[in-house]
């Protein structure tokens, strides 16, 4: 989750409000922009990195004697010429396997995503799950992190086509809650209830978790929600704060 780490971005989907007869529609055109360096997220224009040639990650020889399964999550920018950059770890199984996954992926090639036709650097997140027979890892390619289309004109007008006096915040950047264990059979999802406070900017002034699952999910599911991104509620035309309950789905094992 590479907004969860101090990235700074501040990201957005930019739909220009219009006023038009007495009403006000939103411009659903996309034009998804970049953070402050010059980054971005896969989206609807954006188009992921992908892993052309991988290499594996060995199992630390240090643990030979050792049953010890888990994942290592990676976060990183794959810049315009394909090359990882700025690799940082999000979920650790100790720094054996970390520092195992991160050549791993350093010595891996990607195919960069792209801006429409041209390549752009594209925050991206890596899952390296080391098995108990101490198999090589495949390191494999995670979007927890995206930029959303905004909303469609269905959600903006009444059954007559008319804009809507109010329209509510609408996400337009999500940060997903937290990684899937990889070696649960049988998951059940349970969701989270958290309720932002959208200030007229789109961005979360207050989050509160108005229903929580406990075993510290509350805590991951407002820590997610604090990096959302919205476009904000609409009152006449004129953006203004509002709250909204966001659904936090887990997996549950």
């Amino acid at each position: 989750m590479t907004g969860s780490i101090g990235t700074g971005a501040l990201l957005a989907l930019m739909s220009t409000a219009l006023c038009a007869q007495g009403g006000v529609t939103v411009a659903t055109q996309v034009n998804q922009v970049p953070d402050r360096d010059g980054a971005y997220y896969a989206g609807p224009e954006v188009m992921a990195p992908r892993m052309v040639s991988t290499v594996l990650a060995l199992y630390p020889s240090e643990h030979a004697n050792r049953d010890a399964q888990g994942m290592t999550v990676l976060a990183m920018l794959i810049d315009a010429k394909g090359a990882p950059q700025h690799i940082q770890v999000l979920h650790t199984h100790g720094d054996g396997f970390d520092q195992s996954a991160i050549a791993a992926v350093q010595h891996s090639t990607f195919e960069p995503g792209r801006l429409g036709n041209k390549p752009v650097p594209v925050w991206i997140d890596v899952r390296v799950v080391f098995h108990a027979d101490h198999s090589n890892a495949i390191p494999q390619v995670l979007i927890t992190e995206r930029d959303l289309p905004p909303p469609d004109e269905s959600k903006l007008e009444d059954k007559h086509h008319k804009p809507l006096s109010y329209t509510p915040p609408f996400p337009i950047h999500t940060v997903d809650a937290d990684f899937a264990d990889p070696f649960a059979k049988h998951p059940y999802v349970q969701v989270a209830v958290v309720t932002v406070l959208v200030s007229e900017t789109g961005l979360p002034k207050e989050v509160r978790v108005s229903r929580g699952l406990g075993f510290g999910l509350d805590e991951k599911a407002a820590a997610a929600v604090w990096h959302y991104r919205f476009l904000p509620a609409t009152s006449k035309g004129s953006p203004v704060a509002a709250r909204w309950d966001v659904l936090v789905p887990f997996s549950k094992f």
